[in-house]
């Protein structure tokens, strides 16, 4: 180790992605995460970003900016009554649910764990996978990233989801095979995608590439597209969220140190 005084490493983040919690505890380190800060922040980014792409916003602020003030090309849809679907009905997915419930929309979920009671009470359903994609005018993932899930919207997906359906990530990139998104709305099957994650955003997320070249011509593809929007996994940042995290990384130590000291050791 390069430093052997350090005990436990603290994430801001809700998982462990791009941390080997094995290597660390092999080290004698202890590895903490924050595993939740504001599910309404993610939530409400997710409707935001279905706003801005069905309303076409981005198209429009950037017009009007420009004082031209012409309606052609920003035709929307209604959201009520559309048919919305959630893959990963947690506390995030539960969040969702309700804000789509409150438009008006029939709201279909999908979860390896499906809370019925939550359904009866909060008035949506539970389906299977497929005919979740088949059935849904808007689809919102809101799924862990484990094997089960990576690439869980691919090639064959897509193929299933409806004729001009609108698909919504702020869960985790890899959920998405970005290459098939690609093609899938090269083909003009989507009305759209708004993205605040992607599979390979290591590399650029966070980063300012304003005066570099970027070389992922997937991302770059995407982000150039009209009928799509992304966002640079900003979902959580919402000064509630920022203030949770913080006092969590602060309770994590207090509680990792309390605990060494109750165990005799002298630091």
């Amino acid at each position: 180790m390069a430093c052997d005084t350090v005990k436990i490493i603290a994430l801001r983040s809700a998982g462990y992605s791009g941390s080997s919690v094995e290597i660390a505890k092999q080290y004698g380190l202890h590895v903490c995460r924050v595993p939740s800060y504001s599910p309404h922040a993610v939530a409400e980014h997710a409707v935001a970003l279905l706003l801005s792409l069905n309303r076409n916003m981005h198209h429009a602020f950037f017009r009007t900016k420009q004082h031209n003030f012409s309606l052609d090309g920003l035709v929307g849809i209604d959201l009520f009554g559309k048919t919305v679907g959630i893959i990963g009905a947690g506390i995030v997915g539960m969040c969702a649910i309700k804000i789509f419930l409150g438009f008006g929309c029939k709201v279909l979920a999908y979860d390896i764990k499906p809370n019925e009671n939550a359904a009866r009470e909060q008035g949506f359903q539970y389906v299977t996978i497929d005919e979740l994609l088949t059935e849904s005018d808007i689809i919102s993932l809101h799924a862990p990233l484990n094997d089960s899930t990576y690439h869980l919207i691919n090639r064959e997906a897509l193929n299933k989801m409806k004729f001009d359906a609108m698909l919504i990530n702020t869960s985790r990139g890899p959920l998405v095979d970005a290459k098939a998104l690609v093609d899938c709305l090269k083909s003009g099957k989507l009305r759209g995608a708004a993205l605040d994650v992607y599979e390979h955003e290591d590399k650029y997320f966070y980063k300012n590439y304003s005066q570099r070249i970027m070389n992922d011509d997937i991302l770059a593809r995407l982000i150039s597209m009209h009928n799509t929007i992304v966002t640079s996994h900003q979902a959580f940042l919402t000064e509630e969220a920022l203030k949770t995290i913080a006092e969590s990384i602060i309770q994590n130590f207090l509680e990792f140190f309390n605990q060494l000291q109750t165990d005799g050791v002298k630091e």
